[in-house]
């Protein structure tokens, strides 16, 4: 019986990594630690979280706040693209954020990329975020086959 256990569980891994496929775009962040851009397995997409790093440079971007976010919001676009399909996709959003201040501004350039019906979304204040940012953001994606 443990064996046949063994065997089963083995089976479904096997065939869960056989759907899995890895996304990856030059025109988004290139991953800093070891994670994928974004992982599918069938119509869903996970989108790791993005940093304002300027995907030539791999620097964090010039300017205020509303720089970086915009920033942020182009790297997700871009990788939701590559996956192939866009920000309209999204069906869950998680935004990270060292002072929650700036949830205004969020919501602003947030706007700018996304269309109603809006995504779910949470808006959490974390001490800190890679790289000393101060937003990341990651989403999960039901593209339409």
């Amino acid at each position: 019986m443990f064996i046949a256990y063994l065997e089963i569980k083995h089976n479904v891994k096997l065939g869960v990594m056989n759907m899995k496929k890895i996304i990856h775009t030059d025109t988004a962040p290139k991953a800093i630690g070891t994670y994928s851009q974004a992982v599918s397995i069938e119509n869903l997409t996970f989108i790791s979280g993005q940093i304002p790093l300027d995907p030539e440079t791999m620097n964090i971007v010039d300017g205020n706040f509303k720089n970086r976010a915009h920033r942020v919001f182009k790297n997700l676009s871009n990788i939701a693209k590559a996956a192939g399909g866009s920000l309209d996709d999204a069906i869950k959003v998680s935004i990270f954020l060292t002072d929650l201040g700036n949830f205004a501004e969020v919501n602003e350039v947030m706007a700018q990329y996304f269309q109603e019906p809006y995504p779910a979304r949470a808006a959490i204040g974390v001490a800190s975020l890679p790289k000393d940012v101060d937003i990341e953001v990651e989403a999960i994606l039901a593209i339409k086959m």
